[in-house]
């Protein structure tokens, strides 16, 4: 059984259209939700019992990042949103592990600003109309 922390796994960013290779280290918390629509196939011949089968996939990414003007990475983020521009994420469990791989849409930008603490910024990305479909990558791990 092999256990990763969170602090293991690596965001990485780079221009939409290619796989993303710059990684993202001002993030905290990262939650990638994947989900799958459903259609409800129910017949008859189902014996009393609801049958589903599944339909698209939806995914989203929700991090935390720190708000630092001079960090590229929070820069790119940041562009994206604000410029409605794609963006390359990879979100993987580690070091040429395993994740998402696909072109974002900045979807959530919403700085916090509390009294004692850094001010950081909440976002959630989904993937986007883009010339490369969204990838589940299998890789090993580190």
């Amino acid at each position: 059984m092999s256990i990763r922390l969170g602090m293991q796994a690596k965001l990485y960013y780079g221009a939409a259209g290619a796989t993303a290779t710059t990684e993202l280290t001002n993030t905290k918390d990262v939650t990638l939700n994947l989900e799958t629509g459903e259609s409800d196939v129910t017949t008859r011949g189902n014996q009393g019992w609801r049958a589903t089968i599944a339909t698209l996939k939806n995914g989203s990414v929700e991090f935390e990042t720190v708000w630092d003007t001079e960090d590229a990475g929070f820069t790119a983020i940041k562009d994206a949103y604000f410029n409605n521009t794609p963006i390359a994420l990879a979100i993987l469990d580690g070091e040429g592990g395993s994740g998402l791989d696909a072109d974002f849409a900045v979807t959530n930008f919403t700085r916090n600003e509390p009294l004692e603490e850094a001010i950081t910024v909440n976002v959630t990305v989904k993937p986007t109309y883009s010339t490369r479909a969204p990838t589940w990558v299998d890789g090993g791990g580190s």
